[in-house]
């Protein structure tokens, strides 16, 4: 197993490209289902993540051509199964994004009970509920659900208003997919609003579907009985851009990131310029610079447009050397402190209370041994050995290699010292 071996101390100087976003990237992919000829797609990040769908949708029948620079051509016009089976599920959760699809252009799925990180539950309860609501019989049985659409006209969902109890960005995706085959209008209120959502609705409508309202939290989708592939461009990713911004802020560097949208990151920049740092902008690019010793920040989770929970563990590890005491209060998920008791071992000051982490910032870490639990948890470990003293390693790294294109490389030309070990 994989580990990464960090020496602290040395500031990030340099410029570095932000890759496509996996949290478009995946939803998009599986919106190929929904096609009757090639989606071509570009700047899709090369990620564990990104493989493990190819590979679902492979079992599909689904034909696939990628390349090393992040162009995929997905053609679904000859499907050959409608299932997702559990060995392919259930390191990924966001494998429950075929059900939609599936069920809306074929009138049949199954699909397996989904897995992935451990920081909390994430049912698909709210996927199913949707699905319901817009005719369609679903049942769980074995840790599948079984979903048809059979006995409805046509085997065509019917449209719907949906209202979600709860905000989720896997949910929203899913029922916008489903929504796009459907006789008639769906309505979905309480919907996501992340960029994420955004850039797979403009995908969507370039393929031919009818989409008012992505970005805010009403979507309505009109349905069309067909759709076409056509070619699109993953949006960057901007929890990589906040990683590399906090990480050149806390080694008082200078990096300026390309492929990266300001707009999508308001609540961030407001965050890293209220610790000291500066950020300057353009249209595409983002340029951070650390000045001094950083002051603590209060961070406090939420839906788009407010602070990213994927931005979190990054911002714990900002204020551990920071000046003053910064609460953390995590909303979204309740197992995403799992990081502390990590960077405990490397010396930070750190109490939780519930859903909230009080941190006090120190004078150093010190580099030690870690483990990671998760994606983002990977990430401030990373961050936190960028600036620990003498030597930082950080065990079970796979879970970065689902979320952070070529990180180490990415790093040392940057300037730190990052090497991975086999």
């Amino acid at each position: 197993m994989d580990k990464l071996v960090i020496v602290g101390g040395y500031p990030l100087h340099g410029e570095v490209t932000v890759s496509g976003a996996k949290n478009a990237a995946l939803p998009i992919i599986c919106a190929a289902l929904l096609a009757e000829t090639p989606l071509k797609l570009s700047s899709v990040p090369a990620l564990r993540d990104v493989s493990t769908t190819y590979q679902l949708l492979k079992h599909m029948g689904v034909q696939i051509d990628a390349d090393a620079e992040g162009n995929v051509a997905l053609d679904a016009g000859e499907i050959t199964s409608h299932e997702a089976p559990y060995e392919m599920v259930k390191t990924m959760r966001a494998s429950i994004l075929v059900l939609g699809p599936l069920l809306a252009r074929f009138g049949h799925a199954r699909v397996s009970l989904p897995g992935g990180c451990a920081i909390g539950s994430r049912p698909v309860d709210l996927h199913i509920k949707g699905l319901k609501a817009m005719g369609a019989e679903i049942h769980i049985e074995h840790g599948y659900i079984e979903a048809s659409a059979a006995h409805l006209p046509n085997r065509r969902l019917q449209g719907a208003r949906i209202f979600m109890d709860l905000v989720t960005v896997t949910g929203t995706e899913n029922l916008m997919m489903a929504a796009t085959l459907a006789e008639g209008t769906t309505v979905l209120e309480n919907a996501a609003r992340e960029p994420e959502v955004v850039d797979m609705a403009e995908c969507l409508i370039k393929m031919g579907a009818r989409i008012e309202g992505a970005g805010t939290d009403v979507i309505t989708v009109h349905g069309v009985e067909r759709l076409q592939g056509t070619r699109h461009q993953i949006v960057c990713d901007r929890i990589e851009a906040g990683t590399y911004m906090v990480a050149a802020a806390m080694t008082a560097g200078r990096v300026k990131l390309h492929n990266a949208r300001a707009d999508l990151l308001d609540a961030v920049i407001e965050k890293l310029r209220e610790a000291g740092a500066m950020v300057e902008h353009d249209d595409n690019s983002i340029t951070v610079t650390g000045v001094g010793k950083l002051k603590s920040v209060n961070i406090r989770t939420a839906p788009h447009p407010a602070f990213p929970t994927d931005m979190q563990a990054q911002f714990m590890a900002l204020n551990t050397i920071a000046e003053g005491t910064g609460r953390v209060i995590e909303t979204i998920f309740e197992n995403r402190f799992m990081h502390v008791q990590e960077m405990q071992r490397l010396g930070a000051n750190i109490e939780v209370e519930g859903n909230t982490a009080v941190v006090r910032g120190v004078e150093y870490l010190d580099g030690a041994t870690v483990m990671a639990t998760d994606l983002r948890a990977s990430a401030s470990l990373v961050l936190a050995g960028l600036v620990a003293r003498g030597e930082t390693t950080i065990e079970r790294i796979y879970h970065l290699d689902r979320g952070y294109e070529r990180l180490e490389e990415k790093l040392t030309a940057l300037g730190a010292h990052v090497r991975r070990l086999h």
